[in-house]
């Protein structure tokens, strides 16, 4: 009877921690020269089979006593190797950049000033469970 108890127990575990696993939906990276947005997750960029796909935002922030000045950017690169790099000094974005965690998804977008001056307008991140690693 013990031993039906342990066969019973170990079967209930390992399919209750398949039926927990919930939905995974990873998104990975696309980037648009055409209309100027880039979108994807970071979890599925960093598993991508490939090695040139990422995404990312990140914010550099100087302080020299006299000078407070703090400028943020996002990259993407996609499966095809369309790459693209914005900045951005506007605060708002700047806050939205700070909102990052990790396995977030990400989607910005931005205006071409010059070929070499591409800002930021647009940033969103999305924390949900599903662009987590499958279990």
């Amino acid at each position: 009877m013990k031993k039906f108890q342990i066969i019973t127990v170990s079967a209930i575990a390992l399919f209750s921690s398949v039926a927990l696993a919930g939905l995974v939906q990873p998104a990975l990276v696309e980037v648009n020269l055409d209309n100027n947005f880039a979108q994807g997750d970071m979890f599925a960029a960093r598993t991508a089979d490939n090695d040139v796909e990422f995404i990312g935002c990140g914010i550099r922030q100087f302080d020299d006593g006299v000078n407070d000045f703090a400028f943020g950017f996002c990259q993407a690169t996609d499966a095809n190797e369309n790459t693209v790099v914005c900045f951005t000094e506007t605060e708002t974005l700047l806050e939205t950049m700070r909102t990052t965690s990790s396995y977030s998804f990400i989607t910005f977008s931005w205006v071409e000033n010059s070929p070499d001056d591409l800002e930021c307008t647009r940033v969103g991140f999305s924390t949900q469970s599903f662009y987590l690693p499958k279990k």
